[in-house]
């Protein structure tokens, strides 16, 4: 008959080397051990045949072997959709002043310059951008006013 065989004498598994080799990265991770052991043992831990050349290498260590990590992944809050109303006010205020600016410059020109009015150029300044604004402001009260009718 044969004898049986001692349990740190059974092969070791990949399974088991993946086990003690983070176990020694938790080790690392705590201080346990420095970087030049931790290197020294991550080699061994892959040469090791049996299951007692690996427990030799954690048999110093503190006994928590690592367990698995769980990763919580916190549930995203909803996003509060105000439909951009406090956007388009500002930059509607900030148009208005920018327009009424540069009619001011063009009026106190025409006043002041001595040739009378000229050409209107502030249109110029004032027109596109307030057609793209108030695009913008029809685009939005539209899809705000679709959202909030009943349902038939």
């Amino acid at each position: 008959m044969t004898q049986p065989v001692r349990p740190e004498d059974i092969r070791a598994s990949d399974t088991e080397r993946e086990l003690v080799q983070q176990w020694l990265q938790r080790a690392h991770g705590d201080g346990s051990l420095d970087l030049a052991e931790f290197d020294a043992r991550l080699v061994r831990t892959w040469q090791a045949k049996t299951r007692g050349e690996l427990a030799a290498l954690t048999a110093d260590l503190p006994s928590t072997p690592v367990q698995s990590a769980v990763v919580v992944v916190p549930t995203p809050e909803p996003v509060k959709s105000s439909g951009g109303r406090k956007a388009l006010r500002v930059l509607t205020t900030i148009w208005m002043s920018v327009s009424a600016l540069n009619f001011a410059l063009w009026l106190l020109v025409g006043l002041l310059g001595g040739e009378g009015f000229v050409h209107p150029w502030f249109l110029w300044v004032s027109v596109p951008a307030g057609a793209v604004l108030g695009a913008i402001w029809l685009s939005t009260g539209m899809s705000a006013s679709r959202s909030t009718r009943p349902a038939p």
